[in-house]
């Protein structure tokens, strides 16, 4: 009697499917909270304010309310400042996504590479010299300029020490520092625009209109759009430029064009709302520890990150302010989101600091 082995059978079915992957999963989670939340967002823009109670607000939006003022305040006042404040958090959360990937730098934002304190430059710069009349495209074209110069001046400051995260965040402090100060001195050379100068400088929402929404919208799709389209390019860009060679890319044109695109997406926000601190800080730093670090899901979970924190850091400025009463004498406190952003973005600055293992991510 002789034992024989017995083969095991081969699977005749087909393969199992794999599993889903993880970062999808995530991706369409975050995706559903954020948007939730800029809804949120913008229905706390959309109730809080002067001029128009709670109870005031949805007969006002159904244009019922008998009140045409309340729904003048409602539709071309609040309404569209939400939808400025939308549009302007995803440029800059987009904005910041790309340089921190082109500088390979967590901490790089707009306001922390010259590119933020440029275009703010540029377009008070243009409005000095009697080139921008207002909100119009050619402030756009004036922040992209000035964002362009102080980029510009960043890299060349920089020297060999541009792939030192820390040392290029310090450079870039100082850049902001030296292009606030001329900015300063401008306005200190013309009073009369000091005034209508000043959301440029803090980042406000005050007096947004339709047209400032139509003015952004077109820039805002294009830069998004085009920094989705490049997420093949910032995902070779992830892994340095050996690494981009080896791929057959060539690293400096695709840096240029991916800075291109964060400095466009930059200008066009600071053209119409103002440097709003640290916005281009905070939301990729959160969307990348929402779902990971592949650019092609990046790109709009920075962009609804963006929206969000701007978006309810202006609600939350306005709900200060109609809790400060106006006395007399004094006028009632208009409070700037951008001054919210800044307070939460440098707390978060400092933490990223004092955590090295941000710096060498």
């Amino acid at each position: 009697m002789t034992l024989t082995r017995r083969r095991p059978e081969r699977a005749t079915g087909p393969a199992p499917l794999p599993a889903r992957p993880r970062p999808l999963r995530a991706f369409a989670v975050a995706v559903t909270v954020l948007a939730v939340l800029a809804l949120a967002a913008a229905t706390g823009q959309a109730l809080l304010g002067r001029g128009l109670a709670v109870d005031e607000v949805w007969p006002a939006l159904l244009r019922d309310s008998g009140d045409p003022i309340g729904e003048r305040i409602l539709w071309e006042l609040r309404l569209p400042r939400a939808a400025v404040a939308l549009l302007a958090g995803a440029c800059l959360g987009v904005s910041g996504l790309l340089l921190q990937i082109a500088l390979r730098n967590p901490l790089a934002s707009p306001e922390l590479t010259g590119v933020g304190g440029g275009a703010v430059l540029g377009v008070v710069l243009a409005l000095r010299l009697g080139l921008v009349s207002g909100q119009a495209h050619t402030a756009v074209l004036a922040a992209l300029c000035g964002g362009l110069a102080g980029g510009a001046l960043l890299w060349l400051l920089s020297g060999r020490g541009r792939s030192d995260p820390t040392w290029l965040t310090i450079n870039g402090v100082i850049v902001g520092i030296a292009l606030s100060g001329l900015t300063s001195v401008l306005l200190v050379l013309s009073q009369a625009e000091a005034a209508g100068a000043l959301r440029w400088l803090t980042g406000s929402l005050t007096g947004m209109t339709p047209a400032h929404a139509f003015l952004l919208l077109p820039w805002a799709a294009a830069g998004i759009g085009a920094a989705w389209l490049l997420s093949p390019v910032l995902a070779v860009l992830q892994g340095g430029d050996d690494h981009a060679q080896a791929v057959g890319l060539a690293p400096r044109p695709a840096r240029f064009a991916v800075l291109l695109t964060a400095i466009l997406l930059a200008a066009a926000a600071v053209s119409v709302v103002g440097m709003a601190g640290f916005v281009g800080l905070i939301a990729p730093l959160l969307a990348s520890a929402l779902i990971g670090r592949e650019p092609r899901l990046l790109v709009p979970v920075a962009a609804l990150v963006g929206a969000v924190v701007l978006s309810g850091a202006d609600a939350l400025a306005q709900g200060v302010t109609t809790l400060v009463p106006a006395g007399p004498q004094t006028q009632r406190l208009g409070l700037p989101a951008g001054s919210i952003t800044s307070i939460v973005g440098a707390a978060l600055l400092v933490i990223a600091v004092r955590r090295r293992g941000l710096l060498n991510t």
